[in-house]
């Protein structure tokens, strides 16, 4: 190991993790005077890069140029079945994500002045870690480890060969003719959709009622009728109870309500079920650090019960975005450098998306939530299929839906169904975090003909509810003595 990564003397922040929290925090760091180390014991990047949002990403872009393909008439082109080399496919996801990747190399950290070190971090005391035979000291430390994906305790499942989203891009060998997915979630439901559209048979099983849980029943409902279209078997209210191997295939048998049969077969299971922290190894106890089943504990500044230890990203036991992380880091760095002007996490306007097709993006409150929390409000509904660009470009599945406080301007929350739905939200998001209202979003000029008009297109709605039969008898007998 170069003298320079020997840990002598003492950093101001050891990150542990170089996923997208731990990277943030420490190019910030660095990048800011601070000296840093950096121990990661895979792959630099994290989940987001090597396992998550890239090379899924990737993967359904290249389902969506084979769905297209395959429906090309509605675009006045011949239809065919399009052509293509399953295993080329995950050599471009390969290749896409190699190019992304320079970015978070340990070449480009190092060259930042930041020190990475290799190896599992284990800590010994309060302001010490060991990472193999070095001890890193240091003034701060940030637990940046991430999450992974949880595996239920299903009998037999670990005697047949199952994937999670950190093998199946790297470790799946060839097209599996039939594939089992456990969860429909926002992973299960995305790989879902772009597996059958690369021609797998997919059975999509769901232990709630519905797909995606933590939306809207209607929005659950039309991503189903999309991907059951698209020929994925979707089967909710349904859990596995037993996996076994028998004759070359996989048997799982199947209870609950929307089981509509007793067992499946398939030749590959992917497990989709969420996710578990990662915090085993890193000794937290000497450190005296609390944590629990969610990941460590922190307060609203991302300090643990060691003030000078904080934790950020999906260990925290929030929100498990790539986008949060970020946000945390950022908290983090300013928190260190300025202890006493500490910043707090905010999370009342965090945006998200799932991205199937079409796309499901929402920020803030959903009629669910509002419903639960007995918060009154108004609901604005307004269908794609009245946007000129959806129209044009034969994309007109899905909706909008934004909900403002009762008679209020105030948004409380939005949800977008629609293709280019995560690209759109953060206009939403911009209006919720700056306290803008719907009539401030229709007072901007949209560009026409666009997918972004929708924003526009809701604000309208408002304006015209406001048109009380009252007021309109007002207004008439304006116009009418206007003509005197």
């Amino acid at each position: 190991m170069p003298a320079k990564k020997a840990g002598n003397g003492t950093y101001n922040v050891v990150v542990i993790g170089a996923g997208t929290a731990g990277l943030v925090t420490a190019a910030g760091t660095a990048g800011l005077g601070g000296r840093v180390a950096l121990v990661e014991r895979d792959r630099m990047g994290g989940d987001c890069l090597n396992t998550g949002c890239v090379p899924s990403k990737a993967l359904i872009s290249s389902a969506r140029l084979i769905d297209q393909i395959r429906h090309a008439d509605e675009w006045g082109l011949e239809p065919r079945e399009p052509a293509f080399d399953f295993d080329a496919l995950f050599r471009r996801m390969r290749a896409r994500r190699a190019k992304i990747a320079v970015h978070d190399s340990e070449e480009r950290f190092e060259s930042l002045g930041v020190d990475v070190f290799h190896g599992q971090a284990s800590f010994v005391s309060a302001h010490e870690v060991r990472v193999g035979d070095a001890i890193l000291r240091a003034k701060n430390f940030v637990i940046a480890t991430g999450s992974r994906a949880a595996v239920p305790r299903i009998p037999g499942l670990d005697t047949v060969r199952t994937y999670t989203n950190e093998t199946i891009f790297d470790e799946l060998e060839g097209k599996p003719d039939r594939l089992a997915i456990l969860g429909g979630g926002p992973i299960g439901c995305e790989l879902g959709q772009a597996f059958a559209r690369m021609g797998v048979a997919v059975t999509l099983v769901q232990r709630s009622s519905r797909l995606l849980p933590r939306e809207d029943a209607d929005v659950a409902d039309l991503l189903r009728r999309r991907l059951e279209a698209e020929r994925v078997t979707v089967l909710t209210g349904t859990e596995v109870k037993n996996a076994q191997k028998e004759g070359g295939a996989i048997h799982l048998s199947l209870d609950g309500e929307g089981a509509s049969r007793r067992s499946i077969a398939c030749d590959a299971v992917l497990v989709a079920a969420g996710r578990v922290p990662n915090i085993e190894g890193l000794n937290l106890e000497a450190a005296g650090v609390a944590s629990t089943e969610k990941g460590v504990a922190v307060n609203a500044h991302l300090q643990t019960s060691q003030p000078h230890i904080y934790a950020a990203g999906d260990v925290a036991g929030s929100w498990q975005f790539t986008h949060v992380a970020d946000h945390h880091a950022r908290i983090v760095v300013r928190n260190i450098l300025f202890p006493w002007l500490k910043a707090r996490v905010e999370t009342r306007v965090v945006p998200w998306c799932t991205y199937t097709s079409p796309e499901v993006a929402r920020v803030g409150l959903n009629e669910d939530d509002a419903r639960k929390k007995g918060i009154a409000c108004d609901l604005y509904t307004q269908s794609v299929e009245e946007l000129d660009r959806a129209v044009v470009e034969s994309l007109e599945a899905g909706f909008a839906k934004v909900l403002t406080g009762r008679g209020k301007d105030r948004i409380l929350g939005v949800t977008l169904v629609c293709e280019r739905a995560g690209d759109m939200i953060a206009e939403f998001a911009t209006a919720m975090k700056n306290g803008l209202g719907l009539s401030d979003i229709g007072s901007v000029i949209h560009p026409y003909p666009t997918f972004g008009e929708i924003a526009r297109k809701v604000a309208d709605l408002r304006q015209r509810s406001r048109l009380t039969p009252f007021a309109k008898k007002v207004l008439t007998g304006l116009y009418a003595w206007r003509r005197r």
